[in-house]
């Protein structure tokens, strides 16, 4: 390409616009330059914390760092750092196997920096190494995916550790002297195909004397549920009596996580058991039997108190969710309170999410009946009627398995529901009836189960049961689990239902605070709106309900009340529009009557529905 563009421009009789085209084309090609190239992406592990304890202390030991010990043995590994990314670096090595020992010299270097120094003051780096396509920029800068694969790698190496590729390894074998274990197939984030990857450890602890051999647990085999550990959060304060309340706080932790029947919670006595040490989030996750760690600190600063929490993956180390929370310590004890409930609200979608895209990973000839219910979810979250469908197949496969799997029951109990609710089947009795004794039956064998009791009252309400025994439903699932956003949010479309928007609006934000990221934000935006709608709060509903409109398109509620405001607001022609929206997904016009059990509001509902169509009757 280059050739021809050169020919062109030697052409004598080229106009002068087309010449400065030309010239511009050439320029853009030559400013950048595809090649292969080892890349090596390291980072800081834990630098938040770092610095939130001692910012000054912990960028002056990574400037000493860089120019003792980093620079240096890049340099002489032939390596170019292409550029520093705050914490960490990307370096480029013309040979894949300068690039692993350099990244070797680099780790056994941190391992003799930390030697002697309390867990919490030291600095470790993850590395990550591929060799793969790059493009360099006219700046010097790499770009593609050789350099998002050694990021990625970085990610998923242990603190201290080194990750390769599969392509980098086969370039080294024989050639460099160290043991790495085959990680197998990964799954890295923005890559479209699991990579295999291989892992070095780097002992970052003194050899154990000859006459003290180490004795190695059995690792447990992982309960058939998720499970976690909490493990003891760092009181970065520097005051010893502040011990106690970082203690506390983990225990409450540990106690609002019990309460979610799905999840298996290791007791505080074993956790315990790694307070003070430096650990390895893998070891402890064989050590303990669990999928997944909590760790976190604390730290006073005069009269405010920061508490941040981290969710790890413990079979790959992978940082899943991340938070913090600021208060103040003039009631303690309701702050260590409030901040142990939000932990557990903002855990639980974060596992379920995490949970999910394991299932979903495995191949579909190793399905388990709860493998199935977490298929169906994202299915269910759809709100079309084919994937609807889908979820119920999958639903009906787990009860196969399992007669007596509440959570499968009830969801299955809801998406009949759903049928019912949004005009899918011209005769919906059949999956009325199936709704109801669907959730009976979940509620009888787990009728103790938060998210059982959620499901069902929401299948019931759809289908048009008395509504004070599922307010009672509701709310006995809150106090079993009161940091459930999803308990929340179908506790607001209880309340809309048995008419108390006020209340409904509260409980929906509610479930919004606990999940601001949750993929159920439209179904609490709409009930916002239908509880703004209810009390004739017209302008707060609409602004609600088009908001849920632009997230969820599909959600067929959001455009009977969202027609209806906008015909009471004389906004006629767009309340005309969402009828003829409505029934290109709905097929036909349902009367809302069983949405609202309030005579009052009802009539309202109907009255703007009556509006709208009035030019189709």
């Amino acid at each position: 390409m280059a050739r021809a563009i050169a020919r062109l421009v030697k052409r004598v009789d080229v106009e002068p616009g087309l010449c400065a085209n030309l010239a511009l084309c050439r320029k853009d090609f030559m400013t950048e330059t595809r090649k292969l190239a080892a890349t090596l992406a390291a980072d800081v592990v834990g630098y938040s914390r770092l610095a939130g304890a001692d910012e000054d202390r912990t960028l002056a030991r990574l400037r000493a760092l860089r120019s003792d010990l980093i620079d240096p043995t890049v340099s002489v590994h032939n390596g170019r750092v292409v550029k520093r990314t705050g914490d960490g670096a990307l370096v480029e090595f013309r040979s894949v196997v300068d690039a692993v020992r350099c990244g070797i010299e680099m780790q056994n270097g941190m391992v003799e920096r930390n030697a002697g120094l309390p867990p919490e003051h030291r600095i470790e780096f993850r590395i990550g190494i591929h060799l793969g396509d790059v493009v360099e920029e006219s700046d010097g800068d790499l770009m593609g995916d050789g350099v998002n694969i050694a990021a990625r790698l970085e990610g998923i190496a242990e603190p201290g550790g080194i990750c390769v590729s599969d392509d980098a390894q086969r370039q080294i074998r024989g050639k460099v002297d160290a043991p790495f274990e085959d990680m197998g197939p990964q799954s890295l984030k923005n890559i479209v195909e699991p990579m295999r990857a291989w892992r070095l450890r780097i002992d970052s602890h003194p050899a154990a004397p000859a006459t003290s051999p180490v004795v190695t647990a059995q690792p447990l085999a992982l309960p058939g549920k998720p499970s976690i550990a909490v493990l003891p959060f760092q009181n970065m304060s520097g005051d010893p009596e502040q011990e106690y309340f970082t203690d506390g706080m983990v225990e409450e932790i540990i106690t609002a996580l019990a309460r979610i029947r799905w999840l298996f919670v290791i007791a505080r006595n074993s956790t315990f058991t790694y307070k003070g040490r430096a650990v390895d989030v893998k070891q402890v996750g064989r050590e303990l039997g669990v999928r997944y760690l909590l760790e976190g600190s604390v730290r006073k600063g005069g009269n405010r108190l920061r508490i941040t929490a981290q969710l790890i993956d413990a079979e790959t180390g992978a940082h899943l969710w991340a938070d913090r929370f600021d208060g103040s310590l003039e009631d303690v004890f309701e702050l260590q309170d409030q901040v142990a409930l939000s932990v557990a609200g903002v855990i639980e979608p974060a596992l379920q999410a995490a949970e999910i895209r394991r299932a979903t990973a495995r191949p579909t000839s190793d399905l388990t009946a709860y493998d199935l219910y977490l298929r169906s979810i994202e299915l269910a979250r759809a709100w079309s009627r084919e994937a609807n469908l889908r979820a119920l197949d999958l639903l009906e496969w787990a009860i196969e398995r399992d007669p007596r799997y509440g959570l499968a029951l009830a969801r299955a109990a809801f998406c009949h529901s759903q049928i019912v609710f949004s005009g899918w089947a011209e005769d919906p009795e059949p999956s009325r009836h199936q709704s109801i004794e669907l959730a009976r039956r979940a509620l009888q064998v787990a009728g103790d189960d938060p998210v059982v009791l959620a499901l069902a009252a929401g299948a019931l309400a759809n289908s048009d049961e008395d509504i004070e025994p599922l307010v009672g439903l509701i709310d006995r699932s809150l106090v079993l689990n009161p940091g459930s956003a999803f308990g929340w949010m179908w506790s607001g479309w209880i309340r809309v239902f048995a008419g108390d928007p006020n209340r409904a609006v509260e409980h929906f934000k509610n479930a919004l605070r606990l999940d601001p990221r949750s993929p159920s934000r439209a179904f609490c935006l709409t009930g916002i709106g239908s509880a703004h709608f209810s009390a004739h709060r017209l302008d707060a509903a609409a602004s609600a309900l088009q908001e849920s409109l632009q997230l969820l398109p599909s959600y067929v509620t959001t455009y009977y009340f969202l027609a209806s405001c906008l015909a009471h607001m004389g906004r006629l022609e767009e309340a005309r529009d969402m009828v003829q929206r409505l029934r290109s997904f709905a097929g036909l016009l349902i009367p809302k009557e069983r949405i609202l059990r309030n005579a009052e509001q009802r009539e309202f509902l109907l009255s703007g529905l009556r509006l709208a169509t009035v030019k189709d009757t």
